[in-house]
């Protein structure tokens, strides 16, 4: 994973070994009698030239504790302002924006004195920030260079640009929801606590139905997948069923609501995921789910 890799700062593994942390001491793949090769079998489940599991494992624990404090940070500061924030995941194309920016207008209608606000994060360019904005909803670009994902801190630093921050009475009373929409990895934001309520995996119909198994962690630590642009299935081979029992392999308890952001097949689905109407008695044990699962409110 990135945490080892060197993309937070820029520079790999440091060159220096103590005795028990030769090089290529982990650098060992397990070989399958087809010849496939395996880096990810040990306790580390992943594989560094010249760094030792051992090591490996405390480097990712230091910088994911340092990390979770950033975190807790974010999420007392979300609730004490009433906010609701999810983070979207995925990886690159899926249509994450579009669906912000489909989710933005629905919800004014909705719920038009629900405050809402979109963190974007791309390695360059304001480019999805500015197509937020497009909509009236106030976005913060947070590019993180050589980085393939969003960290808790760069969330809160970009949290207090934004309206929400200042307007803590209002949004307290009238809620709020945060959208903030990682950047496209199906790897790496697996593993980082922004503060969010929940994470939701946007998988698109013209990536594949078997997402979930190439890549369990992120849909593991998923509670909700949108399978997006289903207006394109008909064109596609992508089948639907066999996808919800991959995801639900790795993860039994996840949602899924299937979405056409640009023909709003689902948006109501997603809408009453996102915000249960009040006096539908139906609908609440799927957010007494939401609660027990993210340990936060939804807004009502």
């Amino acid at each position: 994973m990135c945490v080892v890799c060197g993309c937070e700062s820029g520079a790999g593994p440091e060159p220096t070994h103590t005795d028990d942390e030769a090089p290529g001491a982990s650098h060992v793949a397990l070989t399958s009698a087809n010849g496939d090769l395996h880096y990810g079998t040990g306790v580390a489940r992943l594989s560094v030239p010249g760094m030792s599991e051992a090591r490996a494992i405390r480097m990712e624990a230091d910088v994911l504790d340092e990390n979770r404090r950033h975190a807790n940070r974010n999420r007392a500061h979300f609730a004490s302002h009433g906010v609701t924030a999810l983070n979207l995941v995925s990886s690159p194309g899926s249509g994450k924006t579009t669906l912000l920016c489909a989710s933005i207008e629905a919800l004014k209608m909705r719920r038009p004195r629900l405050a809402v606000a979109v963190i974007e994060g791309d390695q360059q360019t304001s480019v999805d920030a500015e197509r937020i904005r497009a909509t009236g909803a106030p976005a913060i670009q947070v590019n993180t260079g050589r980085g393939c994902h969003l960290d808790a801190q760069m969330v809160g630093e970009a949290f207090a640009h934004l309206d929400l921050h200042a307007a803590a009475h209002h949004v307290r009373h009238a809620g709020a929801m945060l959208f903030i929409e990682n950047v496209g990895n199906l790897v790496c934001p697996a593993l980082w606590d922004l503060g969010e309520a929940a994470k939701v995996v946007v998988l698109s119909v013209t990536e594949g139905d078997d997402k979930p198994l190439k890549y369990p962690d992120m849909f593991a630590a998923a509670t909700l997948m949108v399978i997006n642009k289903i207006d394109l299935l008909p064109y596609v081979s992508f089948d639907v069923t066999r996808c919800i029992e991959y995801a639900r392999q790795v993860n039994p308890t996840i949602d899924v609501i299937r979405v056409s952001a640009t023909r709003g097949d689902g948006m109501d689905d997603w809408l009453n995921w996102l915000l249960p109407p009040r006096a539908d008695e139906h609908l609440r044990p799927r957010k007494q789910s939401f609660q027990r699962r993210t340990g936060l409110q939804q807004v009502m």
